[in-house]
């Protein structure tokens, strides 16, 4: 089944984030009556938004999902809710007791103010993090994870978006609330923020460039993600809103690994600084993510169940992130920022 999003109020919790502005986009772009974009402003900020300034479409609140009145109230009278307000592992880790309540009981709050509120359905932000080290040839929606052998912040942090997932679907089971959740990948791009482990790394990366140091590698550089830029997601997210027909956990993926020699060696020639050759050091992060050297996440699902694929390739990502963040600076390649 497909819906038309013209004419139509949404709701973005954790609007004032990296997907949050990009998803407002592209509702304004489809015809959105009005999107809301509710935040606390702990994590998001205005300055992401910013440019939205004097879009008479676009309904700023501020309001917190551990709050039930706030969501209720800002979910009056929409058809959709795009629940992107969580938090992440850096910050989870800095906070283990505020991160782990914003991302169950935040979770169940957004639930309960849709069945209050008769909004239709609820797009969920989740992450490959729920996985864990399932390792196998193709990592599908329907595979066991295996949390148990993740490190202690990302086994807490995966299974928070686990138990919101399984919330979800058993609001739809039990109130015919209509539910999509999405696994994204390490989402980067324009107007991204510093909270995202392998996101906040490609900032780090492209900070060296534009300094002229020889970009570090942490480890032996074989350690892969699956990159997807932010556009990707927001259309993504707008899928999962308009088509199918909700109940369904989907990755929203390229489906391509990428390590961090071949990330480095992209960005170089993305910045036009391949003078540049990269330093392997110890590893000595405090936090990483799960990954290996291998993952492949499957993107099939989501193609089959709301006709969604990733259109932007990784060197047109960063060719898009990079332009976005030396315009911000006001820098160029090999000069001081």
């Amino acid at each position: 089944m497909q819906h038309d999003s013209s004419g139509k109020i949404y709701l973005v919790t954790g609007g004032a984030s990296l997907i949050g502005s990009h998803l407002a986009d592209h509702l304004l772009a489809r015809g959105a009556a009005e999107v809301r974009l509710l935040d606390n402003y702990a994590l998001g900020t205005p300055d992401t938004i910013a440019h939205l300034e004097g879009e008479a479409r676009v309904t700023r609140l501020r309001g917190d999902i551990l709050r039930l009145n706030d969501v209720i109230d800002a979910a009056r009278g929409a058809d959709g809710i795009f629940a992107l307000a969580g938090f992440l592992t850096i910050p989870m880790a800095a906070n283990i007791p505020l991160g782990v309540e914003v991302n169950t009981t935040g979770v169940v709050n957004t639930l309960e103010a849709a069945r209050i509120a008769g909004v239709r359905r609820v797009v969920f932000a989740s992450s490959v993090a729920a996985y864990g080290e399932t390792r196998a040839d193709s990592l599908t929606e329907n595979l066991p994870v295996g949390l148990s052998t993740a490190s202690p912040i990302a086994a807490v942090y995966g299974t928070t978006k686990l138990l919101g997932e399984n919330i979800g679907r058993l609001y739809q089971q039990k109130h015919g609330l209509q539910f999509n959740a999405l696994r994204f990948a390490s989402v980067y791009g324009e107007r991204q923020h510093e909270r995202a482990m392998n996101a906040n790394a490609i900032a780090i990366l492209h900070d060296q460039i534009l300094r002229g140091e020889c970009p570090v590698i942490a480890g032996d550089g074989r350690e892969v993600h699956d990159y997807i830029h932010v556009a990707d997601v927001a259309s993504g997210c707008l899928a999962a809103m308009l088509n199918g027909t909700g109940g369904d956990v989907l990755n929203l993926v390229t489906g391509e690994d990428t390590n961090l020699t071949q990330l480095v060696e992209m960005m170089l020639d993305v910045c036009g600084a391949t003078h540049l050759r990269p330093v392997y050091r110890e590893d000595t992060r405090a936090f990483r993510s799960a990954g290996g050297e291998r993952l492949c996440f499957s993107p099939l699902q989501a193609r089959e169940r709301i006709g969604w694929t990733a259109k932007v390739p990784l060197r047109e990502g960063l060719r898009r992130f990079t332009a976005w963040r030396e315009a911000r600076l006001g820098v160029r390649p090999g000069l001081p920022a």
